[in-house]
């Protein structure tokens, strides 16, 4: 089979044919490099996806990568990135192996090509011109046997005529030889380009065409056989990177697998867990004795240890309903009197007292609008006045529930140990390089690090000091040290003073996991305590503005704690109203206390904070 002896005369239709498979292979190179874009396209938008749910740095979303199912689902971004690198993988061996191979063959195939049919056309043209070379002795060859004839026909007709002289005869005769001779130079030329002609045109039909058009024919094979060596290597592209993918499915098979769910939930123990006890059952408050009567905070500070039973008010009392106070009533728990007012003399009648216990007014509330109050309720904790101004978060993070507490000044412990180390560090780094200098002098002077070793020294120092103050109080939170004095409270600067919620001690003010507040047996004493600390602390504070003025219906003397003496008809500041518990407090001067409400007259006005005391 031979397009030279099968398609000898089908020039034409092979260029044709020979031009298609050029732009097969072309249209081939196009469809590859699409889909070498489309492979990069594609890895782009990947490692794009992968980073847009990857967890920022120094963020909350870092911290939740903890759990097993947030590390599995980032392990699944990081082999998405190997994924997309892997179809970045395909673009690149697609483009090297294919695309360019390719581009570079269409053009040397364009110029092989090019000159096969080149020499197609020289051949044609040159068979070509012997044709007309024979067609032309041809005529030529005719037209003189007919010169030859017609100069015949004339002799005879003159060598016949006897009017003719023999002259004339003779020369018609001679023109007729010329002729004859002319015409036989004619034949043999024409018999010679005949010749010359069959030979041209058999090496043209059986040597020249069948030679190009079998290059011709190999170089279509060549075609086809590269377009189908390129489409192998196409699908063998893909088919490297194959077991590079199934690893990265198989990676986020296995970080599939490596979920554990208890594990998590235990993480989430860690996370959350406040470390404080549920609060136990509260006291029943008998109302039907008012002069026993106990405010709600005294009920509920002997609520543990004693296992009383639980009484329930129309079946719907519930166990955790835990202290029937606003959160930013701390300050008034720290310092308000822990025990009943007094009732008013007896020789007053009740009826007198616009403020007494028996007034609509200053009746306790509800047990159930108590809860409410507390349920509704912010949960910020606002225990100074200076904090509810906006202050910092406690140093020592006593502001967190103990478990909490405890993880945060552990993490502190560390990262300032790690400092310390570093520190330790370059100290040794200047303590050597000071003694090449001692030993080097030319090198440099050693008493230009004096000062660096000096600086970091004191760094040193300070860290040390920063890190046992932060194990001290990890101690404490352990068990490990008993609970801290005044004098320690002191030592530990204003800390304390900066926390924007009670200490441990402030158990009052202290919020359990399901919302419900606890506190310990020896609250009392301890608040006492913290009040007197923070009384210390916040002498600078400017003082509560008044609410109105009140005058003293009766003589009190204000022995307990908190309390304040007044005399009869004495006019004094209000600063807190009765918030249920019997007491007011007012300010007399730069002092303050709680007097009974039953003992004073109110008068409310906003417009009295800037008015003077009448006595």
């Amino acid at each position: 089979m031979s397009w030279g002896i099968e398609l000898w005369d089908q020039f034409d239709n092979l260029e044709k044919h020979t031009q298609w498979g050029i732009d097969i292979l072309e249209k081939y190179i196009k469809f590859v490099k699409e889909r070498t874009e489309i492979e990069l396209s594609y890895a782009k938008q990947l490692r794009n996806l992968a980073k847009k749910y990857q967890p920022k740095k120094n963020s909350k979303e870092e911290e939740e990568y903890r759990y097993t199912a947030c590390k599995a689902f980032l392990s699944t971004l990081n082999e998405m990135n190997d994924y997309a690198g892997q179809h970045e993988v395909i673009s690149e061996n697609m483009t090297s192996h294919i695309t360019v191979e390719l581009a570079r063959y269409v053009q040397e195939l364009k110029q092989e090509r090019k000159s096969y049919f080149h020499d197609g056309r020289k051949a044609q043209q040159h068979i070509e011109i012997c044709w007309k070379q024979l067609e032309s002795s041809k005529r030529r060859f005719e037209r003189d046997c007919k010169e030859a004839d017609r100069a015949q026909q004339y002799f005879e007709k003159m060598d016949a005529d006897i009017n003719v002289t023999k002259a004339d005869v003779e020369k018609a005769r001679q023109q007729a030889q010329v002729r004859h001779q002319m015409a036989e130079d004619s034949r043999a030329d024409y018999s010679s380009i005949l010749q010359k002609f069959n030979h041209e045109q058999h090496e043209y039909y059986h040597t020249h065409i069948p030679n190009i058009f079998q290059k011709i024919q190999e170089m279509e094979e060549r075609r086809i056989l590269r377009i189908g060596e390129s489409m192998k290597t196409y699908a063998e592209v893909d088919r490297q990177v194959i077991p590079i993918i199934g690893k990265c499915l198989d990676e986020i098979v296995k970080a599939a697998e490596s979920i554990d769910q208890k594990n998590d939930s235990q993480l989430v123990i860690e996370a959350y867990k406040s470390g404080f006890e549920p609060p136990g059952d509260i006291e029943f408050e008998d109302y039907t004795q008012p002069m026993k009567r106990t405010v709600s905070d005294n009920s509920l500070s002997n609520s543990r240890g004693e296992g009383k039973p639980e009484l329930k008010f129309g079946g719907k009392s519930k166990g955790k309903l835990w202290p029937f106070i606003k959160k930013n009533k701390l300050m008034s728990l720290l310092t308000s009197p822990h025990q009943p007012p007094p009732p008013p003399p007896a020789s007053a009648l009740p009826t007198a007292v616009p403020n007494g216990p028996q007034s609509p007014k200053q009746q306790k509330e509800p047990l159930s609008h108590r809860f409410n109050e507390f349920m509704t309720s912010k949960p910020k904790i606002h225990c100074f006045r200076s904090l509810k101004r906006g202050g910092a978060a406690p140093e020592d993070f006593s502001n967190l529930p103990p478990e909490q507490r405890r993880k945060k000044l552990q993490q502190k412990v560390d990262e300032l140990n790690k400092e310390i180390q570093k520190e330790m560090d370059q100290r040794d780094a200047i303590t050597k390089m000071k003694d090449v200098y001692l030993k080097n002098p030319q090198m440099g002077d050693p008493a230009s690090l004096d000062h660096k070793l000096t600086e970091v020294s004191q760094n040193i120092e300070k860290l040390r000091l920063e890190a046992q103050k932060f194990e001290a109080w990890l101690a404490e939170v352990e068990g490990r040290l008993p609970a801290r004095g005044d004098q320690a409270r002191r030592q530990s600067g204003m800390y304390e003073a900066q926390n924007p919620t009670t200490v441990n001690n402030c158990a009052q003010d202290r919020e359990s996991p399901d919302g419900s507040y606890t506190e310990e047996q020896s609250q009392e004493s301890e608040v006492k305590v913290l009040a007197t600390d923070f009384d210390d602390e916040f002498d600078d504070e400017e003082p509560l503005p008044a609410i109105g003025t009140c005058k003293a219906l009766y003589t009190f003397e204000g022995q307990n704690e908190g309390t304040i003496s007044v005399v009869e008809g004495e006019t004094l500041y209000v600063i807190e109203e009765d918030k249920g518990d019997g007491w007011t407090r007012i300010r007399r001067n730069e002092e303050e206390g709680y007097v009974p409400t039953s003992y004073v007259e109110v008068y409310l006005d906003k417009n009295a904070k800037g008015a003077k005391t009448y006595i």
